[in-house]
């Protein structure tokens, strides 16, 4: 008697798919956690993904508006801006903010190292905590960040300020950074200032009207230079004698010529 033929090996045959319905947890899902992980790489992406982008941006383009402009504009100040290309501004404004906030910017990397430590132990032998900022620094701050000393805003000023050094020509640095640094309520850029305070063009502004200029960058709301105190007219004083210290702007204005 001829039997049933046999069938293929039981290790061939497609194994059954079980699906369990209810009270099961999908694998890889980390307990609930997934949507947390994602929010958090999505974070991530754009704190090291942003600040690449914007500077790459702002190679070439103007800077137009910055959150600190926004934060003063809503406070009242009002805003007057005039983005000013580098060689249309004045050398002696140029090397007055050099002699007076950054020495070393031709210098450094971003970071004044010996001013950080400096005012560190001046701090420790219990003098007034005083800023070490470079003109990088403080670009950093007036084009990305909100005012206000908090440790967050520290915080992320120095995690930019390597991003703007590794895209921007110290040749830019200064530009941006002279389009954009307050000089009064509402007031903004060099050509603003000169305007305003000295009535005149940026690019014909003398040594003792960029000292002025100079001197009032750590209180631009406090300080006028078109009518400054006795201690604006020291700190002035101070500054145009440290001026033939800093470089002779080059072709185009740029700060820091190679010799």
């Amino acid at each position: 008697m001829v039997g049933r033929p046999a069938g293929p090996p039981e290790e061939t045959l497609p194994r059954r798919r079980i699906f369990v319905r209810g009270g099961g947890r999908a694998r890889g899902d980390g307990g609930g956690g997934g949507w947390f992980k994602r929010v958090l790489a999505a974070l991530l992406l754009v704190v090291l993904v942003l600040p690449a982008v914007q500077v790459a941006f702002h190679r070439a383009v103007p800077v137009w508006i910055t959150p600190l402009q926004v934060q003063r504009f809503v406070e009242g100040h009002g805003m007057t801006r005039e983005w000013t290309p580098l060689e249309d501004i004045s050398p002696e404004l140029i090397r007055a903010v050099i002699a007076s906030e950054d020495a070393q910017f031709c210098a450094h990397w971003g970071f004044d190292f010996r001013e950080i430590r400096n005012a560190f132990r001046e701090w420790q032998s219990g003098e007034r905590i005083r800023g070490a900022s470079t003109i990088s620094m403080q670009t950093a701050r007036n084009v990305f960040l909100w005012a206000g000393r908090d440790p967050v805003r520290k915080m992320l000023e120095a995690y930019l300020t390597p991003w703007i050094e590794a895209g921007w020509s110290k040749k830019r640095i200064m530009e941006v950074y002279l389009n954009v640094i307050e000089w009064g309520p509402g007031l903004y850029g060099a050509e603003a200032a000169a305007q305003r305070y000295f009535d005149k063009p940026a690019a014909d502004l003398t040594r003792r009207e960029a000292s002025l200029l100079a001197a009032v960058l750590p209180g631009p709301l406090q300080w006028s230079p078109a009518d400054p105190t006795a201690y604006l007219q020291r700190r002035a004083g101070t500054i145009r004698a440290r001026i033939p210290s800093a470089p002779t702007p080059g072709e185009e204005n740029d700060p820091c010529p190679v010799k």
